[in-house]
Parts: C-alpha cells; structure tokens; sequence
C-alpha cells in the first residue's frame, strides 16, 4: 500500500510529466507554488466561470462549492480568481477537446496552451489553488459529468409566452 507521501510524488511526478522539461515544473512549484504546464499531451483543460459554477451548484460559499464539485465531478478542479472573477479549470483528458462543443459557455484549452497548475498542497487561496486536487496518476474528470454540469448553469431559455 502506498503512503500519502508516495501518492504525493507519483501525482506529482505524473503532472510534471505534462512539461517537455519535468524538472522545471517541479522548479516552478518550489518556487512559485504554481508551474505553467502546456495543455494537450497529458490532459485538457475545461474553463468555467464562477458564474456558471454557481449557478450549477446553487451556491457560492467556498467549502461548499469544493465539496459539490467533488462528488459532482469526481476529479481535479484548479481555481484562479481573474480581474473578471472567478474561474474554474476541469481537467479532463486531452483528445476531448477534439471533440468538446461548449464554445465560449465553456471552451476546453489544449493545444498551444499553457495552464497554470499549483502544487497539490496549494489547496486554498490566495492565488491559484486545488479546489478539487488530483488523487492519484492519471486522474481526470470524465466529460459527461462536466458537460452535465455545465447544462445545469447554462441560463435556460425563458418559456413561451401564451398567446
């Protein structure tokens, strides 16, 4: 069995790995608590604002927001608040964004793209921060539920009126 500081390094060493040189994210963590780490290889990225979390989840107290999206999403979710508020990064594996359709309500990132990624102990601000950390190598979100939850805080059009 595994102990919580094998788990650490493993998940750890599994994220660096998304880096063309490894080292330098774990340099980037070490110095800055958060390594930018390009989109694509390892996994994608799935940007949500906090308005759209919120609305998903019917609130927008902190600990409870982390609670929901984990039993939600059931994996990794990175925090970072922007000028324009807060946003949400859903990894998910990176051939979804291939096919991912949510356009601007919820662009999936790879490619050129590079994330900032905390270290896996940075899980509360300030800064960027592990909302929902990942638990183990090669841990992901699945689309489906990210999708599921990204249709439940799109604003549902206004009925018909009678006539």
């Amino acid at each position: 069995m595994l102990t919580a500081a094998d788990q650490y390094r493993l998940t750890s060493e599994w994220l660096a790995r998304a880096h063309p040189v490894p080292e330098r994210a774990h340099a980037e963590w070490s110095h800055q608590a958060v390594a930018l780490l390009p989109l694509g290889t390892s996994f994608a990225a799935v940007r949500l604002s906090g308005a759209l979390v919120h609305a998903a989840l019917g609130c927008e107290e902190a600990s409870r927001v982390a609670f929901a999206l984990r039993e939600r999403l059931q994996g990794p979710v990175i925090h970072d608040h922007r000028t324009a508020g807060p946003t949400y990064y859903v990894l998910i594996q990176w051939h979804a964004g291939l096919v991912w359709d949510y356009g601007d309500t919820a662009p999936c990132l790879y490619g050129d793209t590079y994330l900032g990624v905390p270290r896996l102990d940075r899980v509360e601000p300030p800064g960027t921060y592990w909302v929902v950390p990942p638990r183990y190598d090669g841990d992901l979100c699945t689309p489906q539920l990210v999708r599921e939850l990204v249709d439940a805080g799109r604003p549902q059009p206004a009925p018909d009126e009678p006539e």
